[in-house]
């Protein structure tokens, strides 16, 4: 693999000269063009010597206009980021359509360093690679142009320019640590690269091995890469969207899974005060050592509409802190959420350790609503089962809490608080023509809702069916499976 990027090619600097100009020229056009696209442009930059890389982005500050592209030089995590799960720092850095950032030191080069030192071994490795996988694709499915380039120089050379730099003060701060250790255990790094590379080589987002031996030679090559990327992407025919999946609607005609909810249950008021009451002092002693703990909490509230997600929230909120607690409102995306794919507006909102989120609708709306209402493309929709069970894995992997509630009524209650709505002067505000036209997809969103709790019922993170027809049981029944789980976290 490697062999092929060590040829010694070098190119003279009367060559370089020549070209570099046109080059720069032709970058920034594209750069510009980039602006009025439909989609984002990601640069992942990595290697073996870490010298390389930094060149590869200085020189990517001079040749493109600075204020169009962001450039990402990670580095170990801060503080704030090792209190959320491994990928936010990434999701909230990425571009949105029309946009450009370029990430080095980033998912897979920290991958690798971590298996050379230890910190992940052979299966760690394999499932971070994985997870890394499942990331790019996520952005690539989603249109992004994603181009991956890994920086080759041969042991040897990799050796001279390092003994160079000891010599050379205003290049020895530059050699990490981390490029000494490639050097001792060279065959070992060269296998980890080997691998990371094998199993997130894909045709929609490659890598490009490019020898870096010659920082004149690097450079042009990795201009004429972008360059070569971002131009067939730019002056490609805008493809047709893909035709729809054959027997999409067989999982609809199973029965519902909500059909298995018994709307009966209730509680009288005198029962709903002493167990509330109760189980909201439970709530608020382990909302307090969650935090004391550095333990996050994730509840995710869907439901019908006047199914009582509010009253369940603010029986929760009461409870706990307002200073660790926050509720998130979810609407239709803004302009600059749309620029991004659909999951990005969620984990930037991901809580610091210790803090409990609420998401009163949630990343869910991609197979509900966006699905019923034709929002998304059904190849989009289908997709998004298999994205949402990656990010709720990562999310409990990191250790928080995770809970997603549907608040369940049949259509008659529904119609009744509908009625009761329009009656009662603070909560006219709570009914619009909206409400009563999804009344009549009632079948089309108990389908999505079906699909969406088998496919996305996990292990990790189960749906919590709620019978709510009684919003008294409904809120004591919330609290009860809240304080178990956080009962049993600590």
């Amino acid at each position: 693999m490697f062999e092929t990027a060590e040829t010694g090619a070098k190119v003279g600097k009367a060559e370089f000269e020549r070209r570099e100009p046109d080059l720069r020229v032709q970058l920034v056009n594209a750069q510009y063009d980039l602006r009025a696209a439909d989609f984002p442009f990601i640069l992942v930059v990595a290697g073996d010597d870490w010298i390389a890389v930094d060149d590869v982005l200085d020189g990517l500050g001079e040749w493109m206009d600075g204020r169009f592209i962001h450039i990402h030089a990670m580095g170990p995590p801060s503080e704030e980021e090792r209190e959320r799960p491994r990928f936010w720092r990434y999701w909230s850095r990425l571009p949105g359509r029309g946009r450009m950032a370029a990430f080095a030191d980033a998912w897979g080069l920290a991958a690798f360093r971590e298996r050379l030192t230890g910190a992940l071994d052979e299966h760690g490795f394999e499932h971070r690679l994985a997870q890394i996988s499942r990331f790019e694709g996520d952005q690539a499915a989603d249109g992004a142009l994603l181009i991956k380039l890994w920086l080759h120089v041969p042991r040897a050379v990799l050796e001279k320019r390092l003994e160079r730099a000891k010599k050379d003060p205003k290049r020895a701060w530059r050699v990490e640590p981390a490029t000494r250790e490639i050097l001792e255990r060279w065959d070992e790094a060269m296998q980890a690269a080997r691998r990371l590379i094998e199993v997130t080589d894909e045709a929609d987002r490659p890598w490009h091995i490019i020898e870096a031996a010659d920082r004149r030679t690097a450079g042009l090559r990795v201009a004429e890469t972008i360059l070569t990327a971002l131009r067939r992407r730019l002056d490609a025919p805008k493809p047709n969207p893909p035709p729809e999946p054959k027997g999409a609607a067989a999982d609809e005609r199973r029965a519902s899974v909500l059909s298995t909810v018994d709307l009966t249950k209730a509680l009288s008021r005198e029962e709903y005060e002493k167990r509330l009451e109760k189980r909201q002092r439970k709530l608020f002693e382990l909302a307090r050592e969650a935090a004391q703990a550095g333990v996050s909490t994730l509840l995710a509230f869907e439901g019908w509409d006047a199914a009582g997600k509010g009253g369940v929230i603010r029986r929760i909120t009461r409870a706990t802190d307002s200073r660790t607690t926050r509720t998130v409102p979810v609407a239709a995306p803004s302009d600059e959420e749309r620029a991004h794919h659909y999951l990005w507006r969620f984990w930037r909102q991901l809580p610091r350790a210790g803090r409990l989120l609420i998401f009163d609708r949630s990343w869910y709306g991609r197979v509900l609503v966006e699905r019923v209402e034709g929002f998304a493309r059904e190849d989009e929709w289908r997709r998004a089962y298999s994205e949402i069970n990656d990010f709720e894995e990562q999310l409990c992997e990191s250790g928080m809490v995770v809970l997603k509630f549907w608040l369940h009524i049949d259509p008659g209650e529904q119609l009744a608080r509908f009625r009761a709505r329009e009656r009662t002067a603070y909560k006219k505000y709570k009914i619009t023509e909206e409400d009563y036209r999804n009344r009549e997809r009632w079948s089309d969103y108990e389908a999505a809702v079906d699909e969406m709790v088998r496919r996305t019922s996990t292990t990790h993170a189960p749906w919590q069916l709620i019978p709510a027809n009684d919003k008294r049981y409904a809120r004591v029944a919330t609290l009860d499976i809240l304080c178990d789980a956080l009962e049993a976290r600590l």
